[in-house]
């Protein structure tokens, strides 16, 4: 049971039928109530009216007997004196409740008000009324003729010729000529009321599951069309888990949904995570590459040097051991920033440091002015290192080092007098491990990191390193950093 409401089709099948369900009930309820409602105020308008006729004629001075409202086709009548007093009534009234009185057999009022005991007891048999039976008409008062206004209503029952129903009454004063006030009880029969609020009862009753199971059948094929690209999705993400084909991509579909930028999404995560696994391949195959020729030289100086003590290299060494020293120091930084290492919060002179790194260095000047930046010193330090180290081994004579203040950018420029750098190679020399001229030396040109690791640390700092055309003819490599609180 977990594992079937456990999936999305299911949930939202459930989901959309319960919101329906509630929403159906509460519709039926609603619907139910308002018919009840206006039925009950049709029959009470028919109550009503049947009694106003019955009190018009009272209130002509038509005698009881010859009331026409008392034959019991439109309902059950009563007429109530001021006592309480059943006057007349309906034909074949068997049982009333629901008006003042009990009472089925009229009795004439005895002028004085003094009457027998008979019967007066059952002046509580109105009990089951709303409020027809409260008080048997308003404290209004009324000239002789008068019909009041008001009408009160109430629901009860009663049995006429053996046919027992219930009835929605209205109760009508009326001031007599001759008889003092009089009220007049009229019923209309609930009947119609109660058969249609049944039938529509027994109607929602039957329609509400039949309705339901429409509802979430629709929902479960719907939600199912809808999540099958998703599932499309998830087993082709599965078999790449398995075979660790990172090569392949997930389906698209051909629609312009959230599904379909998800399978675009999922793709171009495929795309990027390929492209670092290959690059990340790359990088151990040049490193091991580059590392096992220092290493190589090593082993065989250290060999040699057992076997022939007096043939021991030892500047040779210790210059192989700096180099794997140094390439060490590359890879783990390397390493570092790949991982995402975020550069320190200090701020740091682009203009001091450039003094800094230039000084000691042979045919280095530097032209400068203040410019903060905010990052690590120490990266930095190390790009401007790598940048200098390049041009020096590049140069003729002369490198040069500018700070400078562009906008709301610090810009350092680093140029020499070389050859320079062909435009179709001007990206190529940042990637790892490359060098330009095949037959240079490693001891001279390096293992082709420094100005990889150079652009890592731009990057890092939320700035840029481009290569270019000095005015001199050589190399220009210009870093774009972005002034401390301005990037």
């Amino acid at each position: 049971m977990s594992r079937l409401f456990g999936s999305v089709r299911s949930r939202a099948t459930l989901g959309a039928t319960l919101v329906v369900a509630v929403a159906l009930v509460a519709a039926g309820i609603a619907v139910v109530l308002s018919l009840r409602s206006n039925l009950t105020a049709e029959a009470g308008t028919r109550a009503e009216r049947s009694a106003r006729a019955v009190a018009s004629e009272l209130a002509a001075r038509t005698a009881y007997d010859d009331l026409s409202g008392l034959d019991g086709d439109d309902g059950p009548v009563q007429v109530v004196d001021e006592d309480g007093r059943l006057v007349a009534a309906s034909e074949d009234l068997e049982r009333i409740s629901g008006t003042a009185t009990a009472e089925v057999t009229p009795r004439p009022s005895v002028p004085g008000g003094e009457d027998g005991d008979d019967g007066s007891d059952d002046s509580d048999g109105g009990d089951d009324s709303d409020d027809a039976g409260d008080s048997g008409g308003s404290d209004e008062d009324l000239d002789p003729g008068e019909i009041d206004r008001e009408t009160t209503f109430g629901s009860g029952s009663a049995t006429i010729d053996g046919d027992a129903e219930d009835y929605r009454f209205a109760a009508v004063d009326v001031e007599t000529h001759d008889r003092g006030r009089l009220t007049v009880y009229a019923g209309a029969p609930l009947a119609a009321e109660h058969s249609a609020v049944d039938t529509a009862q027994t109607a929602m009753l039957l329609g509400l599951p039949l309705l339901l199971g429409v509802v979430a059948g629709v929902t479960w094929t719907v939600t199912g069309r809808a999540l099958r690209p998703v599932e499309g999705i998830r087993r082709e993400m599965a078999a790449i888990t398995a075979s660790e084909d990172l090569a392949r991509r997930v389906p698209e579909p051909g629609t312009h949904d959230e599904i379909a930028r998800l399978a675009r999404t999922t793709n171009e995560t495929l795309a990027a995570l390929e492209a670092s696994v290959e690059r990340q391949r790359r990088f151990v195959a040049d490193a091991s590459h580059e590392l096992r020729s220092p290493i190589a030289s090593l082993r065989t100086q250290l060999e040699v040097a057992a076997a022939h003590p007096e043939l021991l290299d030892l500047d040779g060494a210790v210059e192989d051991t700096v180099r794997l020293q140094h390439l060490a120091a590359d890879l783990l930084l390397l390493a570092r920033l790949d991982a995402g290492e975020r550069p320190a919060d200090a701020l740091v002179d682009l203009a001091a440091l450039a003094r800094e790194e230039a000084a000691g260095r042979a045919g280095v000047t530097v032209d400068t002015e203040p410019a903060e930046v905010t990052g690590s010193r120490g990266q930095l330090g190390r790009l401007l290192a790598n940048l200098l180290d390049n041009a020096r081994r590049h140069a003729r004579e002369r490198v040069t080092v500018t700070v400078r203040r562009e906008g709301n950018w610090a810009v350092l420029g680093v140029a020499d007098d070389g050859e320079g750098v062909a435009e179709a190679d001007r990206e190529r020399i940042f990637e790892r491990f490359v060098r330009l001229d095949a037959a240079r030396s490693r001891d001279d040109g390096g293992a082709g990191l420094g100005l990889a690791i150079a652009r890592d640390v731009a990057v890092r700092h939320g700035g840029t390193l481009t290569a270019g055309s000095a005015p001199t003819g050589g190399a220009l490599f210009e870093l774009r950093l972005p002034f401390a609180g301005e990037g």
